[in-house]
């Protein structure tokens, strides 16, 4: 082989097995200053061809092994275009394969018999800018790739690093309300409410980024969207009522799809959210749940703000605000309708808007398909009773102060005999010394993270543990290395008296996969 020492990026690879045409023409691209390959085969070429600038074959050394060409160029990747130059047969020969064979290849140059010095060289330095030209495109996806896997680690800190904050304010809230029912009752009802928003935001926040690039799989179930959405109502009734809006729900019975119901869920909050955000106080909001024929739909109507005709087309736009600065006031980040439109089309179906301008209220309308009768029976099942915990010996590995110490008053509370540490190692002593029966484990610990815990808990005191991630890492990809960690159970912040309650009061076996 005749090799120049250049970038492989910029090398030519040749393969004119018969003659002297490859010496020939390796000859006359390397005096270019241009890098040259010769092979011995099609198989050679195809395989050094995802380094390679561009290839000039012979037209007869191709028909061997075509296949084998033919299947290379169709596996390049999507910013690849590889350039080939071919010497042609004589143009008088009607039998050429080649002129077939062309809309397999691609991007291909015919070069006639005898060459033209000169057309060889001008067609090789083209081939070789066009592939410049594929390589920046190539290095530009590979940074956009970077930046999205950048952000999206970023948005899981951030989403980490607001968690938990908002777990220390909720767990106190709860503590509050408990101890002193009647104390601050309007101040403490502000304080969830913006927790239970800030909580939303955060969560909208990491969802959007994961449904863009495709990273939510949805846990599929027959759902009641009727139940659904009287419970959605029914948790935000304390927002509506604080703007005294009348909220009415008329749902006909059994109208069941096939979904994600914590999914559909945020579909439903996210528009019910918006809709209690834009009317004004003693305006309306009415939920409607129908089926038509083999469609279930949802229609959410208000009499809010409205929506302006210019605005309407690109309502679902990530990041869309309408241009009044005065909505500023209202909150939201431009994405929770996109969410919506995202998580809608997951499902199948697809999510419309509809207003006759400012000041005229607005109606979202969500299509999806709908079960039939006897595949929405699985749907009814009663919502399993949160019952009384018996008292159980708890161990608790959280670094942020605030929280360990509301965590550690709630539990006591609860009747549970709590023992507590500040970071990975002290954590493990602590597990390892006390043998409690359940230990919560932050994730994101000091000296020794929540995952090298639970591996050596396990490797340890095996099954006679139950062990809970407690964790402002909520993504699906959290919970399945949770899992293989060890941990039994995943909860995300910020926690709620009851998620824990509900945890708390059920056997280990149903425990663990929550």
């Amino acid at each position: 082989m005749t090799r120049v020492d250049k970038p492989s990026s910029e090398r030519t690879l040749i393969l004119a097995p018969s003659g002297r045409d490859a010496v020939l023409a390796s000859e006359l691209i390397a005096a270019q200053g241009l890098a040259v390959e010769i092979c011995a085969s099609l198989p050679e070429v195809c395989e050094r061809m995802p380094e390679a600038g561009a290839a000039l074959a012979t037209e007869e050394s191709l028909s061997l092994h075509f296949d084998h060409l033919a299947r290379a160029l169709r596996d390049q990747p999507p910013w690849s275009d590889f350039p080939l130059v071919v010497f042609r047969a004589s143009p008088t020969d009607h039998a050429s394969r080649l002129l077939e064979m062309l809309e397999y290849l691609g991007n291909v140059t015919l070069l006639d018999r005898p060459v033209r010095k000169l057309n060889l060289v001008t067609s090789m330095l083209a081939a070789l800018r066009a592939r410049r030209r594929q390589y920046q495109l190539r290095d530009l996806l590979q940074e956009l790739e970077n930046n999205v896997r950048q952000r999206d680690q970023f948005l899981a800190m951030l989403g980490h690093e607001l968690r938990n904050p908002l777990a220390a304010i909720t767990t106190a809230i709860d503590l509050c309300r408990r101890r002193q029912p009647t104390l601050l009752t309007n101040e403490l009802s502000i304080i969830h409410r913006q927790s239970r928003h800030l909580a939303r935001l955060v969560d909208d926040l990491l969802d959007v980024s994961r449904v863009t690039s495709g990273k939510i799989v949805l846990d599929r179930l027959p759902v009641d969207l009727g139940e659904l959405a009287e419970r959605c109502v029914q948790a935000l009734s304390p927002s509506a009522r604080a703007q005294r809006l009348d909220i009415t729900v008329d749902v006909d019975p059994g109208v069941c799809v096939e979904g994600d119901a914590v999914r559909l869920e945020q579909v439903l909050t996210n528009l019910l959210t918006n809709a209690i955000k834009y009317t004004p106080s003693g305006g309306g909001i009415a939920v409607e749940v129908r089926r038509e024929r083999t469609t279930a739909v949802v229609a959410i109507r208000d009499t809010g703000a409205g929506i302006s005709r210019e605005m309407l087309p690109k309502i679902f736009n990530l990041f869309a605000q309408a241009e009044d600065t005065l909505d500023r006031a209202r909150g939201g980040m431009g994405i929770g309708l996109t969410l919506v439109q995202s998580l809608v089309a997951l499902h199948g179906g697809t999510v419309s808007a509809a207003s006759d301008g400012i000041g005229c209220g607005s109606e979202f309308r969500i299509m999806l398909p709908a079960l039939r009768d006897s595949e929405a029976r699985s749907a009814s099942r009663p919502e399993e009773p949160i019952g009384d915990p018996e008292r159980k010996r708890i161990a608790l590995v959280e670094d942020n102060a605030d929280l360990r110490e509301s965590l550690r008053q709630f539990l006591e509370e609860e009747g549970h005999e709590v023992r507590t540490a500040e970071d990975g190692p002290e954590g493990l002593a602590l597990i390892l010394g006390e043998l409690p029966e359940i230990a919560l484990i932050d994730i994101g610990l000091p000296r020794l993270d929540g995952y090298q815990i639970a591996e050596s808990v396990r490797s340890t005191l095996g099954s006679k543990i139950t062990l809970v991630a407690l964790t402002g890492y909520g993504q699906a990809e959290d919970r399945e290395r949770a899992t293989r960690a060890g941990f039994d159970g995943h909860i995300t912040k910020p926690v709620t008296g009851r998620a824990l309650r509900r945890f708390l009061s059920q056997p280990r076996s149903s425990a663990g996969a929550r």
